[in-house]
């Protein structure tokens, strides 16, 4: 295949690492495309962990035409050993003659993997089309800058922004198309997350169901936030394969036993009265969770915007009312004036199905 630009030869390795979007957490989504005399000779993407890095699959197909070539990488080429050994000296050793890498990796001594390709008078060059691959791997950076994953949390509402009925009644607010594209979200998550308000009144299995069943066994992993320990062991995501982790501040050895019996594994967090969320998502952080995908009631929502702990709100909005008594999407602290607003900006808006989906983000952005 003939390449006409850096850009084109860049956009191919991003749609390369986006073959992993659900099958390497919690490492992150790499392509990498090797290029010789204007051709691609290579190319490779990060699957799974313990399997070998993108540029290390790009040189395996390429062999000798490696030599000379240009590499083109969504990531900065790694320089430490891990499963895998450093793709960088990978890259030296086949003796190719320039890089490009759209970001820097944070997960490693800044600039090293650069370093270590220009010592070995590789060009280097960076910052082709970084917004992309910035895009590509929020949870990987923000879990590595911040010490927490990105946090993406899912309402579905009504026209005039109602959740459920008074009742808690909410089964179905959106149509069949807007919830299979939710479960194209909880198979791209590490976890999701959910309060024990939701657990009892909705039971849901939280898991992802994928229509491709090449993903049926990657199941991110289930947390309940509880501080009170309510989960009963009954529980419909008890029931489905898969981790199950439950947060709470209560110490009760015998309910702890019924949970864990279900194969629920309990962890302690501050909190009175309810769990310490700062302390939560650093812990999910440890456990290299990158991207946690909320489902939950207007009080966790709430109290995550006022901790300004969501990234990324993903909205389903239907085209119907359901009156001012339905349940809302966030018990947030009343505001004294409109300078106390959270302030959030569209990222994308698109019709599914008969509903709309609507991206919004706070005035902030992803930095590598």
């Amino acid at each position: 295949m003939t390449i006409n630009s850096d850009g084109d030869c860049m956009k191919r390795a991003l749609e390369l690492a986006a073959r992993g979007l659900y099958t390497c957490d919690p490492n992150p989504r790499v392509g990498c495309v090797l290029v010789n005399d204007d051709k691609i000779v290579g190319e490779g993407w990060h699957e799974k962990v313990g399997g070998p890095h993108a540029e290390r699959v790009a040189l395996e197909m390429a062999g000798n035409q490696a030599h000379g070539a240009t590499a083109y990488v969504n990531l900065e080429p790694c320089s430490h050993t891990g499963r895998t050994g450093p793709c960088s000296d990978a890259l030296i050793e086949a003796g190719v003659a320039r890089v490009v890498f759209a970001i820097e990796d944070p997960n490693q001594v800044s600039g090293s993997g650069r370093s270590t390709l220009e010592d070995a008078g590789i060009v280097v060059e960076t910052g082709l089309m970084e917004d992309a691959a910035t895009e590509l791997n929020p949870g990987y950076l923000t879990r590595i800058t911040k010490g927490r994953p990105f946090i993406r949390s899912k309402l579905a509402v009504s026209l005039d922004g109602h959740t459920a009925l008074a009742s808690g009644e909410s089964q179905w607010i959106t149509g069949d198309p807007a919830r299979a594209d939710v479960h194209n979200w909880r198979g791209r998550s590490s976890a999701i997350v959910t309060g024990v308000g939701t657990v009892l009144e909705d039971d849901p299995s939280l898991d992802a169901r994928l229509e491709d069943s090449a993903f049926s066994m990657m199941q991110p992993k289930r947390i309940i936030l509880d501080s009170d320990l309510r989960t009963p062991p009954t529980a419909r995501t008890l029931k489905v394969p898969g981790d199950v982790i439950i947060f709470t501040s209560r110490d009760d050895t015998t309910i702890c036993q019924a949970l864990e019996e279900r194969g629920a594994r309990i962890e302690k967090v501050d909190g009175d009265p309810h769990c310490d969320l700062v302390q939560v998502f650093s812990r999910l952080a440890e456990l290299e969770i990158n991207e946690v995908w909320v489902e939950a009631g207007p009080a966790l929502n709430g109290a995550l915007i006022a901790a300004s702990l969501i990234d990324e709100l993903v909205i389903y909005m239907a085209p119907h009312v359901l009156g001012d008594t339905a349940r809302g999407m966030f018990s947030i602290a009343p505001l004294e004036n409109l300078g106390g607003r959270h302030m959030l900006y569209y990222r994308d808006i698109r019709r599914v199905g008969e509903d709309l989906r609507i991206i919004a983000r706070p005035d902030t952005v992803i930095s590598p």
